[in-house]
Parts: C-alpha cells; structure tokens; sequence
C-alpha cells in the first residue's frame, strides 16, 4: 500500500467512525428514516455527476433492478437500523457490533453464494461472535427500556451488509464502481422519499441535529464513497477491506472525545477479540500449517 493510499484509508475509517457520532446526535430528532432520507438523497444528488455520460446512464437503466435491490439491502435498511440503534447505544459500542460484517458476509456466502470457508475461518467467526457476546452479555434487556432489540437492530445491519456484499460480487462485480454507488444510492433515495416524508417530525429540528445530518450525507457518505472506491481500484480488495478493523476504534476515540463516552475494560476487550476473530475469519491473519512451518532445500548437485 502506498503512502496515499494509507492516508486515504486513515480518512476513510475517521470518517466513518465519525458516521456514527452524526448518527448518534441526529437520529433522535430527525428519526431513523427521515435521517437515512437527508443522508441518501444529498449523497445521491453530490454523486450524480459521476454518471454524465450516456453510457453510464444507460447502464444503471439496464440493472435498475438489480440497483434497487443493493440500494436496499445495502443502503436503506442497514443505515435504518444503524440510525435506530443509535437513538439508544453509544456510537462507539454501535460501531464495534457492526464491526462483525465480514462474520455474516463470510456465513451467508458459504451458505447461499458457494464461497468456500476454511477450518481458521471457523476459529476466527467463533472468535468474533465471542467479542460480540463479551460486548453486549449484561445489555441483552429485552424488556421495555432494555437494550437488546436496539443490539439485535445493529447485527440485522451487519447481516443486511454481508448478503449486499455476497449479491454484489457474485451478480454486479461487472459494472463500474461509479454506478454501483451513484445509481444504488439513487434507488436507495427514492425508495425512501414517502416513507420519509410521512415519518418526517413535527417539531422543529435544531440546528445542531441538521449539521450532524448534513455532515452525515456530504462527508461520511458522499467523499467517504469516492475514499473507498478510489482506494478499492488503487490497493484491492484485501488494503480496502482492513477499514473495518479501524471505523471502530475511530468511532470509540470521536465517541471518547466528542460525547464524552466511557472506554470500560468490557468494551476494549471486547474490541480486542472481536477485531482478531474478524481478522482471522477474513484471512488479514493466516496460520501456517505445521508442516509447512519450514521448507527443507533439496540437496546441491
């Protein structure tokens, strides 16, 4: 990885880190839909002139359908569920369950995609789900008041991101990235313009909860796509991929630092196991087979 693509990837996991502090002041004043409307329809609208060109727009015509389809698995119902959750949990707490995506994408597509797991990966998922537990185990309240329907909104989020991911690769890895994101978040912002309208408050919205909106939709979804996607063609798949492991600390230091939350002994060590059975599970961490631990030259001549 060159050092331009280090730095955008440092922006892009502040940024996204930051996503979930915009979330967290917004969403109870806009709530979740009208939210992932502002952020979706500005997004769509700054990304738009990605496509002037006839080609481009002919090609988001021809996979409507399929755009659509990725708009809301990909887009409206996991940043709903995001927005929902952070109503009631901590960006920072929020980022590290989410941080649990490759865990579902790497499930789902072994199950419904023919993508093969390996015996590691098994360790690294079990790992995972073990941070995930070591997270949340004394949250788990299912009563009224109690946290457990706003954590399982967050892993609904992560599984709505590894079945859009598995769907995108095996269907739609032919179409350029520039339609992928511009003509997926269009579809997104239209399937979300009646129900956020409808669902739109009545009291006035202050200033404050419009800038994290606004800041939302420009930085952490509009430049945060050209990072991610300028970062995908420049360093792959693997250097892209290794912004999950960063968006949660980002998202715990901007938490710390911004709305004054707890970092506990729970949540870093919860963080800590999480992110290495997610690094295990996604192969960033490999172990060698006992015997091939060391190659034995074959003899001169």
């Amino acid at each position: 990885m060159s050092s331009a693509d280090a730095l955008r990837l440092l922006l892009l996991s502040s940024l996204w880190g930051l996503s979930f502090i915009f979330m967290r002041v917004a969403a109870p004043e806009f709530g979740p839909l009208p939210l992932v409307l502002v952020r979706m329809g500005i997004g769509a609208l700054l990304l738009l002139p990605l496509l002037l060109s006839l080609h481009y727009v002919r090609l988001i015509w021809q996979h409507k359908g399929p755009l659509l389809l990725l708009g809301v698995v990909n887009h409206v119902l996991p940043f709903s569920l995001l927005a929902l959750a952070t109503t009631r949990l901590e960006a920072g707490f929020t980022s590290l369950i989410n941080a649990t995506t490759p865990i579902f994408t790497a499930l789902l597509g072994a199950a419904f995609f023919a993508t093969p797991v390996q015996r590691q990966q098994y360790l690294g998922l079990a790992l995972a789900l073990l941070g995930v537990y070591v997270l949340s185990a004394n949250r788990l309240d299912f009563g009224l008041g109690g946290d457990g329907w706003f954590i399982i909104a967050v892993l609904g989020a992560t599984f709505c991101y590894g079945l859009a991911g598995n769907y995108s690769k095996t269907r739609l890895s032919h179409l350029p990235t520039r339609v992928l994101a511009a003509g997926s978040s269009a579809m997104s912002a239209l399937v979300l313009l009646l129900p956020g309208v409808l669902l739109w408050p009545s009291e006035p919205i202050s200033p404050l909860a419009w800038g994290n909106a606004l800041a939302l939709a420009m930085l952490s979804t509009t430049l945060a796509f050209l990072l991610y996607f300028g970062l995908l063609a420049s360093a792959g798949a693997t250097a892209a991929s290794t912004v999950t492991f960063l968006v949660p600390v980002s998202a715990l230091l901007w938490g710390y630092l911004l709305l004054d939350e707890t970092l506990s002994l729970q949540v870093v060590t919860g963080m800590v196991v999480t992110l290495l059975g997610t690094a295990i599970a996604t192969k960033l961490l490999r172990f060698k087979p006992r015997g091939a631990l060391r190659t034995p030259h074959p003899p001169h001549e």
